[in-house]
């Protein structure tokens, strides 16, 4: 099996952040390390959105945080992690805001084509781990591994319970982030180039707000009762889905009138998802698996390339725009296809449906593929 250190162990299990001496008495000082380190973050970040919002790019905050976060993570010699709590409050606040564009009209349109939807799902889940067979050429990927390790969608919840359905944890870890990192890159790419979506902003809101007062009670209602019900119910993804259920309530029960979530707290938010993704990223864990990173990255862009395919079949049967396909089949990156499907004005209800659908197709599936595998092993 592959020789590295545990980097696959749950983000909250690491520490917040670890000084390497560098020669140049970083141990003795991890203050200055860190604002070191947090300082190529913001600077990279910075500039990258920068960039992507002169280039008319959709969510640029987020994917310049993503480049913040990976450039630290490669580079750097200090260890960084966004706290747990501040990702789950940028979590529940992307939550509140798609909760806030939930439609009526958009969940009859899914009630109404289930079947298409559950086929498109079921085809997703096939393609991605037949391809992820393909790693078996390395004589370190068993075939639970390889099933594992480029499933579409619930990254994160594979990632903590690989061990558990005996697959490589390591190796599981870095390609689902790996996929995550690719589509990551490629989506603000083809949204602009492909289906060239408005990039205003103006998606983003429902209407004029009826006070700061009510959009800051909005915030605040949606995450703190969203975070409390998702961690009673132990809810997969539940820090979005959590509070996206309570501003569904809020929303469509006009207790706060037109509240929506500030546009300063949407960017908060966006960046906290993409510093986090992107710090996920170290040179230890490619180092350890580098030898299938090529045929991993092939493997990731061709069920990228069947999933768009499958987007546009949904979008044709469902009578959704192609956009919202895309979006709706996208295997991985679940909050940037959120930011993307917010910004670029896209049915924001079918591309989360669909998306969720997904996510708990393969929670709930993951174990019983396991155990077929383990068999025939």
């Amino acid at each position: 099996m592959v020789t590295a250190p545990p980097y696959g162990r749950p983000a909250s299990a690491r520490p917040y952040c670890r000084a390497v001496d560098d020669g140049e008495g970083d141990a003795r000082r991890p203050l200055a390390a860190v604002v070191r380190a947090w300082a190529v973050v913001l600077v990279v970040g910075a500039a990258v959105s920068g960039g992507l919002a002169l280039a008319g790019l959709p969510s640029p905050v987020l994917f310049g945080a993503l480049a913040g976060g990976i450039a630290q993570a490669i580079t750097g010699r200090t260890r960084l992690e966004v706290p747990g709590r501040a990702f789950q409050v940028g979590q529940g606040l992307l939550g509140a805001t798609i909760g806030g564009l939930v439609s009526i009209t958009a969940l009859q349109t899914i009630a109404a084509n289930w079947w298409q939807i559950a086929l498109v799902t079921l085809a997703t889940l096939v393609v991605s781990m037949v391809a992820g067979q393909g790693l078996r050429v390395h004589r370190d990927v068993n075939a639970v591994t390889g099933a594992f390790a480029l499933v579409a969608g619930g990254a994160s919840g594979i990632v903590a319970v690989a061990r558990e359905l005996g697959a490589d944890e390591r190796v599981v870890t870095v390609i689902q982030y790996l996929r995550v990192l690719v589509v990551l890159l490629a989506m603000p790419v083809v949204t602009a180039v492909v289906f060239s979506p408005p990039t205003d902003g103006a998606a983003a809101s429902t209407g004029p707000s009826a006070s700061l007062l009510a959009d800051l009670a909005l915030c605040v209602l949606a995450v703190v009762v969203g975070l409390g019900v998702a961690r009673l119910t132990h809810l997969p993804a539940g820090a979005l889905l959590g509070p996206l259920v309570v501003s569904v309530v809020l929303t469509v029960t006009g207790v706060l009138g037109d509240a929506e979530v500030p546009v300063a707290l949407q960017q908060l938010a966006y960046a906290l998802i993409g510093v986090q993704v992107g710090l996920r990223f170290t040179r230890e864990s490619l180092q350890a698996i580098a030898r299938m990173l090529p045929l991993a990255t092939a493997l990731i862009v061709a069920v990228i390339a069947a999933c768009a395919g499958f987007g546009l079949l949904l979008s044709e049967a469902t009578g959704a725009s192609r956009l919202d396909g895309y979006l709706a089949t996208t295997p991985g990156g679940l909050y940037a296809v959120l930011a993307t499907a917010v910004e670029s004005g896209g049915d924001v209800t079918f591309v989360l449906a669909v998306q969720v659908i997904r996510l708990f197709a393969v929670l709930l599936v993951a174990p019983l593929i396991a155990r077929a595998l383990l068999r025939r092993r």
